[in-house]
């Protein structure tokens, strides 16, 4: 079954607010107008959501019903961190237990990643939908668990993924706006879209559509007033970057430093943590030439971690080289980086406008380089839709 959006016109936008410093540049080409696209792909997901909410409640009430449901979200590479994002915010909305384990170590390893055999909706995101494991993955969770059903959340309806699940019963496909199927090398509007409609789907009372577009004028504003500002780090040549944050901005964080680590084919190396795990051995990779970005939670128990390290790692290295986002106010860390009208906001939709700052970075640290964004691996070993992976025949129950 498949719930289709409402058609667009690919790589359509009516964008009415400058393009930052690095969206200007010719050599941006398609990952620069999917990073600028965003915040109008975000209204366009919650009027899709709304269309098509009676098919998504038909699917997933009885489901959500059931207090042994295991939900298992998953996905490789930033389709993965999609995940690692939603986890613990649909926990926590959620009241049950919702875990983000890769598609790479369930192809790897089913007997461990489904060893519980309870009925299972495993939340599959692909971009293309073309990824050797992604449908390996599904085929596996089919053949481990007695019960599973599948929600798929792609940005191709064209995809392997798309077309094994689009007719099967069990499973309902969620088809994004047609301008997220990336057609630069890094996912950047194909992770935000799944993100935001996976959280639409499964959480009803988040569906209003004036939050959406709080957070779509927040991410407009971050283009806006942000975008020469992010210019100039990328300027500065930093080698390394850090990437902190505290639940699912730990997921944020990792895709964050995936970004910046993709669009320069390596040349900028990245890491990324949770704020309060960082000074248990990995604040060792800190050194005179990085840049530590810290984003805030909007949890006001949670953010305590968050500004303790902004706060210590200010003292320890250059403040100029700390860069601090926050939605909610702080009244411990000063010289932040606000993202508008969203201080009461969860943090996986804060997420949204503060990894667009990541998105522009990566992008103008490669124009930095004299590489090509699209295109940013000169020896084709890192490819947009992976290949050579072997998919070996599992004979477990």
């Amino acid at each position: 079954m498949t719930a289709s959006p409402s058609t667009t016109e690919k790589g359509g936008s009516s964008l009415t607010h400058p393009r930052p410093a690095g969206l200007e540049d010719a050599r941006a080409g398609a990952t620069g107008r999917e990073i600028a696209q965003q915040p109008d792909v975000w209204r366009q997901v919650a009027v899709d959501t709304r269309q098509r909410r009676e098919t998504v409640d038909a699917f997933l009430s009885p489901l959500l019903a059931r207090d042994d449901l295991r939900i298992v979200l998953t996905g490789a590479g930033t389709s993965a961190f999609v995940g690692e994002l939603l986890a613990p915010a649909l926990t926590r909305e959620l009241h049950r237990r919702v875990e983000a384990v890769a598609t790479t170590d369930i192809v790897s390893n089913p007997a461990e990643a489904f060893a519980e055999d309870v009925p299972t909706l495993l939340v599959s995101f692909a971009r293309s939908g073309d990824s050797p494991e992604s449908v390996a993955a599904t085929v596996l969770a089919d053949r481990v668990l007695t019960s599973v059903h599948h929600l798929i959340v792609t940005c191709n309806d064209s995809g392997e993924l798309a077309r094994v699940h689009g007719s099967a019963h069990r499973s309902l496909v969620l088809l994004m706006p047609p301008q997220t199927h990336d057609e630069g090398f890094a996912m950047t509007s194909s992770f935000t879209s799944m993100a935001l409609a996976t959280w639409l789907a499964l959480v009803p009372e988040a569906r209003g559509l004036d939050v959406v577009d709080r957070v779509a004028d927040a991410g407009a504003a971050v283009l806006r007033d942000r975008g020469h500002a992010v210019a100039e780090l990328a300027a500065r040549g930093y080698g390394r970057v850090v990437y902190l944050g505290s639940g699912p901005l730990t997921g944020l964080a990792r895709e964050s430093a995936l970004k910046v680590l993709e669009l320069t084919a390596g040349a900028v190396v990245s890491y990324f943590d949770s704020s309060l795990g960082f000074r248990h051995g990995p604040k060792s990779v800190i050194d005179g030439g990085s840049l530590a970005v810290v984003y805030l939670s909007n949890d006001p128990y949670t953010r305590q971690y968050d500004e303790d390290i902004a706060i210590e790692l200010r003292q320890q290295m250059s403040p100029e080289n700390v860069v601090v986002l926050q939605a909610a106010p702080s009244d411990r860390v000063t010289d932040t980086w606000t993202v508008p009208a969203l201080d009461e906001a969860p943090d996986v939709l804060v997420a949204l406008p503060y990894v667009l700052v990541a998105q522009l970075f990566a992008l103008d640290s490669s124009l930095a380089l004299g590489l090509v964004p699209d295109s940013p691996s000169p020896s084709g070993q890192v490819n947009r839709v992976v290949k050579g992976v072997t998919v070996h025949p599992y004979d477990g129950r």
